[in-house]
Protein backbone atom coordinates (compact mmCIF):
# COMPACT_ATOMS: atom_id res chain seq x y z
CA UNK A 1 0.00 0.00 0.00
CA UNK A 2 0.92 3.40 -0.03
CA UNK A 3 2.87 5.24 2.49
CA UNK A 4 1.57 8.31 3.74
CA UNK A 5 4.37 10.23 3.07
CA UNK A 6 4.92 9.25 -0.31
CA UNK A 7 1.26 9.75 -1.30
CA UNK A 8 2.04 12.89 -3.28
CA UNK A 9 4.93 11.57 -5.11
CA UNK A 10 3.89 9.69 -7.88
CA UNK A 11 5.47 7.75 -10.16
CA UNK A 12 4.94 6.94 -13.67
CA UNK A 13 7.10 4.04 -15.38
CA UNK A 14 7.51 4.02 -19.43
CA UNK A 15 7.17 0.30 -20.45
CA UNK A 16 6.40 -2.65 -18.47
CA UNK A 17 8.95 -5.16 -19.33
CA UNK A 18 10.91 -7.20 -17.00
CA UNK A 19 13.48 -4.53 -16.33
CA UNK A 20 10.78 -1.65 -15.82
CA UNK A 21 8.72 -4.17 -14.20
CA UNK A 22 11.89 -4.97 -11.08
CA UNK A 23 11.93 -0.89 -11.47
CA UNK A 24 7.71 -1.05 -10.47
CA UNK A 25 8.06 -3.88 -7.70
CA UNK A 26 10.99 -2.18 -5.70
CA UNK A 27 8.66 1.77 -6.09
CA UNK A 28 5.37 -0.13 -4.93
CA UNK A 29 7.22 -2.60 -1.92
CA UNK A 30 8.88 0.63 -0.75
CA UNK A 31 5.09 2.71 -0.78
CA UNK A 32 5.36 4.76 -4.14
CA UNK A 33 2.26 4.66 -6.00
CA UNK A 34 3.16 3.56 -9.15
CA UNK A 35 1.53 4.18 -13.00
CA UNK A 36 3.05 2.22 -16.02
CA UNK A 37 2.67 3.02 -19.44
CA UNK A 38 2.63 0.36 -22.43
CA UNK A 39 1.64 -0.04 -25.72
CA UNK A 40 -1.81 -1.76 -26.65
CA UNK A 41 0.50 -5.11 -28.09
CA UNK A 42 3.53 -5.06 -26.25
CA UNK A 43 6.05 -7.57 -27.29
CA UNK A 44 7.32 -8.90 -23.77
CA UNK A 45 9.67 -11.80 -23.84
CA UNK A 46 9.43 -12.22 -20.15
CA UNK A 47 5.56 -11.59 -20.24
CA UNK A 48 4.66 -14.23 -16.79
CA UNK A 49 6.95 -11.63 -15.07
CA UNK A 50 6.16 -8.08 -16.68
CA UNK A 51 3.39 -6.12 -15.35
CA UNK A 52 3.09 -5.00 -18.49
CA UNK A 53 1.07 -7.95 -19.79
CA UNK A 54 -1.80 -6.51 -18.20
CA UNK A 55 -2.10 -4.45 -21.42
CA UNK A 56 -2.97 -7.80 -22.92
CA UNK A 57 -4.50 -10.17 -20.46
CA UNK A 58 -6.14 -7.62 -18.43
CA UNK A 59 -4.90 -8.44 -15.06
CA UNK A 60 -1.39 -10.37 -14.19
CA UNK A 61 -0.14 -10.89 -10.69
CA UNK A 62 3.60 -11.38 -10.61
CA UNK A 63 5.12 -12.31 -6.77
CA UNK A 64 2.48 -11.13 -5.37
CA UNK A 65 1.37 -7.72 -6.73
CA UNK A 66 -1.53 -7.11 -9.17
CA UNK A 67 -1.27 -5.20 -12.45
CA UNK A 68 -4.10 -4.05 -13.79
CA UNK A 69 -5.22 -2.55 -16.96
CA UNK A 70 -7.02 0.83 -16.71
CA UNK A 71 -8.64 3.15 -19.29
CA UNK A 72 -7.82 6.67 -17.49
CA UNK A 73 -5.96 8.84 -15.28
CA UNK A 74 -9.08 8.27 -12.48
CA UNK A 75 -8.80 4.59 -12.94
CA UNK A 76 -5.26 4.76 -12.42
CA UNK A 77 -5.62 6.69 -9.20
CA UNK A 78 -8.21 4.40 -7.54
CA UNK A 79 -6.48 0.95 -8.95
CA UNK A 80 -3.51 2.46 -6.59
CA UNK A 81 -5.47 3.04 -4.31
CA UNK A 82 -7.10 -0.28 -3.77
CA UNK A 83 -3.10 -1.43 -3.41
CA UNK A 84 -2.36 -2.22 -7.79
CA UNK A 85 -0.35 -1.20 -9.87
CA UNK A 86 -2.02 0.10 -13.05
CA UNK A 87 -1.18 -0.40 -16.59
CA UNK A 88 -2.56 2.51 -18.93
CA UNK A 89 -2.57 2.09 -22.55
CA UNK A 90 -0.42 5.27 -23.50
CA UNK A 91 2.37 5.09 -25.87
CA UNK A 92 2.93 8.36 -26.49
CA UNK A 93 2.41 9.36 -22.51
CA UNK A 94 -0.39 11.61 -23.51
CA UNK A 95 -1.91 11.40 -20.40
CA UNK A 96 1.27 12.17 -18.17
CA UNK A 97 0.21 15.57 -17.62
CA UNK A 98 -3.33 15.03 -16.11
CA UNK A 99 -1.31 12.27 -14.19
CA UNK A 100 1.42 14.73 -12.99
CA UNK A 101 4.07 12.40 -11.75
CA UNK A 102 7.07 13.62 -9.74
CA UNK A 103 9.31 10.73 -11.15
CA UNK A 104 8.80 10.10 -14.29
CA UNK A 105 11.50 6.59 -15.58
CA UNK A 106 12.02 5.81 -18.90
CA UNK A 107 12.02 1.87 -18.76
CA UNK A 108 11.11 1.00 -22.42
CA UNK A 109 14.40 0.37 -23.22
CA UNK A 110 14.50 1.62 -26.88
CA UNK A 111 18.70 2.06 -26.64
CA UNK A 112 18.06 5.51 -28.34
CA UNK A 113 17.47 8.93 -27.67
CA UNK A 114 14.04 9.98 -29.14
CA UNK A 115 13.49 13.44 -27.62
CA UNK A 116 11.95 15.05 -24.92
CA UNK A 117 10.06 13.11 -22.38
CA UNK A 118 5.96 14.46 -22.87
CA UNK A 119 6.16 15.76 -19.66
CA UNK A 120 8.83 17.55 -16.93
CA UNK A 121 8.86 16.01 -13.66
CA UNK A 122 10.92 16.78 -10.51
CA UNK A 123 13.01 13.70 -11.20
CA UNK A 124 13.94 11.63 -14.78
CA UNK A 125 15.46 8.43 -14.90
CA UNK A 126 16.67 6.40 -17.68
CA UNK A 127 17.49 2.84 -18.06
CA UNK A 128 20.50 1.99 -19.88
CA UNK A 129 21.96 3.60 -23.51
CA UNK A 130 19.86 6.56 -25.13
CA UNK A 131 20.30 8.62 -21.59
CA UNK A 132 23.04 10.95 -20.75
CA UNK A 133 22.73 12.91 -17.43
CA UNK A 134 21.82 15.95 -17.19
CA UNK A 135 21.76 16.28 -20.82
CA UNK A 136 18.04 14.32 -21.56
CA UNK A 137 17.72 12.89 -17.79
CA UNK A 138 18.60 13.46 -14.06
CA UNK A 139 19.65 10.74 -13.71
CA UNK A 140 20.94 7.09 -15.46
CA UNK A 141 20.90 3.57 -14.55
CA UNK A 142 23.45 1.00 -15.79
CA UNK A 143 21.70 -1.89 -17.47
CA UNK A 144 24.48 -3.81 -18.77
CA UNK A 145 25.40 -6.79 -16.32
CA UNK A 146 28.70 -6.62 -14.37
CA UNK A 147 30.28 -4.63 -11.71
CA UNK A 148 28.06 -1.37 -12.69
CA UNK A 149 24.88 -3.24 -13.17
CA UNK A 150 22.48 -0.76 -11.37
CA UNK A 151 24.60 1.67 -10.46
CA UNK A 152 23.44 5.18 -10.66
CA UNK A 153 24.63 8.05 -12.97
CA UNK A 154 24.26 11.55 -12.35
CA UNK A 155 27.03 12.77 -14.69
CA UNK A 156 27.18 10.86 -18.19
CA UNK A 157 25.90 7.95 -19.74
CA UNK A 158 25.42 4.12 -19.23
CA UNK A 159 27.65 1.84 -21.09
CA UNK A 160 27.29 1.26 -24.74
CA UNK A 161 24.51 -1.19 -26.21
CA UNK A 162 26.56 -4.05 -27.08
CA UNK A 163 23.77 -5.98 -29.19
CA UNK A 164 24.78 -9.44 -27.09
CA UNK A 165 22.75 -10.85 -24.32
CA UNK A 166 24.75 -11.37 -20.60
CA UNK A 167 25.90 -15.00 -20.74
CA UNK A 168 24.46 -17.71 -18.45
CA UNK A 169 26.12 -20.82 -18.06
CA UNK A 170 28.23 -19.87 -21.23
CA UNK A 171 25.35 -19.57 -23.34
CA UNK A 172 25.18 -16.10 -24.77
CA UNK A 173 23.34 -15.71 -28.49
CA UNK A 174 22.34 -19.31 -28.45
CA UNK A 175 19.73 -19.10 -25.70
CA UNK A 176 17.51 -16.43 -27.63
CA UNK A 177 14.97 -17.17 -29.84
CA UNK A 178 14.62 -14.93 -32.67
CA UNK A 179 12.02 -14.82 -35.24
CA UNK A 180 12.93 -16.98 -38.61
CA UNK A 181 10.01 -14.85 -40.74
CA UNK A 182 8.29 -12.36 -40.31
CA UNK A 183 4.61 -13.68 -39.29
CA UNK A 184 2.33 -14.12 -36.37
CA UNK A 185 3.71 -15.81 -33.15
CA UNK A 186 1.91 -19.32 -32.12
CA UNK A 187 3.44 -21.12 -28.93
CA UNK A 188 3.76 -24.70 -28.42
CA UNK A 189 5.02 -25.31 -24.90
CA UNK A 190 4.21 -22.54 -21.95
CA UNK A 191 6.54 -20.62 -20.12
CA UNK A 192 8.40 -22.64 -17.37
CA UNK A 193 8.38 -26.21 -19.10
CA UNK A 194 11.65 -28.23 -19.70
CA UNK A 195 12.06 -28.62 -23.16
CA UNK A 196 15.16 -30.71 -25.43
CA UNK A 197 17.77 -29.77 -28.14
CA UNK A 198 15.39 -29.36 -31.14
CA UNK A 199 12.22 -29.29 -29.69
CA UNK A 200 9.54 -27.22 -31.07
CA UNK A 201 8.78 -24.36 -28.89
CA UNK A 202 6.56 -21.61 -31.21
CA UNK A 203 5.41 -21.10 -34.92
CA UNK A 204 5.86 -17.89 -36.14
CA UNK A 205 3.69 -17.95 -39.33
CA UNK A 206 3.74 -21.85 -39.76
CA UNK A 207 7.56 -21.89 -39.62
CA UNK A 208 9.09 -23.48 -36.40
CA UNK A 209 11.25 -22.08 -33.57
CA UNK A 210 13.23 -24.32 -31.73
CA UNK A 211 15.44 -24.93 -28.58
CA UNK A 212 19.00 -24.09 -29.07
CA UNK A 213 19.48 -26.53 -26.60
CA UNK A 214 18.52 -28.41 -23.02
CA UNK A 215 16.85 -26.07 -20.50
CA UNK A 216 13.51 -24.45 -19.72
CA UNK A 217 11.17 -21.86 -21.59
CA UNK A 218 11.90 -18.78 -19.59
CA UNK A 219 9.98 -16.05 -21.77
CA UNK A 220 8.00 -16.05 -25.06
CA UNK A 221 6.04 -13.03 -26.35
CA UNK A 222 2.42 -13.81 -26.43
CA UNK A 223 0.32 -15.20 -29.05
CA UNK A 224 -1.28 -13.67 -31.87
CA UNK A 225 1.75 -10.94 -31.83
CA UNK A 226 3.04 -9.99 -35.41
CA UNK A 227 7.35 -10.06 -35.75
CA UNK A 228 10.07 -9.13 -37.93
CA UNK A 229 12.39 -11.52 -39.08
CA UNK A 230 14.97 -11.39 -36.55
CA UNK A 231 13.40 -9.98 -33.70
CA UNK A 232 13.27 -11.55 -30.12
CA UNK A 233 10.54 -13.45 -29.38
CA UNK A 234 11.83 -15.57 -26.27
CA UNK A 235 14.94 -17.40 -24.64
CA UNK A 236 15.37 -20.58 -22.66
CA UNK A 237 17.67 -20.91 -19.46
CA UNK A 238 19.95 -23.43 -19.34
CA UNK A 239 20.19 -23.60 -15.53
CA UNK A 240 16.72 -25.41 -15.75
CA UNK A 241 15.33 -23.91 -12.46
CA UNK A 242 11.22 -23.33 -13.47
CA UNK A 243 10.95 -21.10 -10.72
CA UNK A 244 13.31 -18.41 -12.63
CA UNK A 245 10.83 -18.48 -15.40
CA UNK A 246 7.88 -16.71 -12.75
CA UNK A 247 9.81 -14.23 -10.49
CA UNK A 248 11.55 -10.98 -11.00
CA UNK A 249 15.75 -11.48 -11.90
CA UNK A 250 18.35 -10.26 -9.34
CA UNK A 251 19.56 -8.10 -13.16
CA UNK A 252 15.68 -6.47 -12.86
CA UNK A 253 15.75 -6.14 -8.84
CA UNK A 254 19.19 -4.75 -9.43
CA UNK A 255 18.12 -1.96 -11.65
CA UNK A 256 15.07 -1.42 -9.66
CA UNK A 257 17.34 -0.77 -6.59
CA UNK A 258 19.48 1.88 -8.31
CA UNK A 259 16.14 3.88 -9.11
CA UNK A 260 14.83 3.75 -5.85
CA UNK A 261 18.15 5.38 -4.90
CA UNK A 262 17.95 7.66 -7.18
CA UNK A 263 14.54 8.86 -6.29
CA UNK A 264 15.52 8.41 -2.11
CA UNK A 265 18.45 10.37 -3.22
CA UNK A 266 16.89 13.69 -5.03
CA UNK A 267 16.35 16.90 -3.41
CA UNK A 268 13.87 17.73 -5.69
CA UNK A 269 11.82 14.78 -4.36
CA UNK A 270 13.09 14.63 -0.47
CA UNK A 271 11.35 18.32 -0.79
CA UNK A 272 8.37 16.89 -1.85
CA UNK A 273 8.15 14.25 1.04
CA UNK A 274 8.97 16.71 3.47
CA UNK A 275 6.33 19.08 2.32
CA UNK A 276 9.43 22.21 2.59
Amino acid sequence: MIFPAFQHVRVAIRGGGDLGSGVAYRLFKAGFPVLITELAQPLLVRRTVSYGSAAIEGEIVVEGVTARRVESVAAALASQAAGEIPVLVDPEGESLGEYAPAVLVDARMLKCDLGPQPVRAALTVGLGPGFEAPRNVDAVIETNRGHFLGRVITEGAAQPNTGKPGGVMGRTADRVLRAPVDGIVRGLVPIGAHVTQGEELALVGETPVTAPFDGVLRGLVHDGLAVHAGMKIGDVDPRAVREHCFTISEKSLAIGGGVLEAVLGSPAIRRLISGR
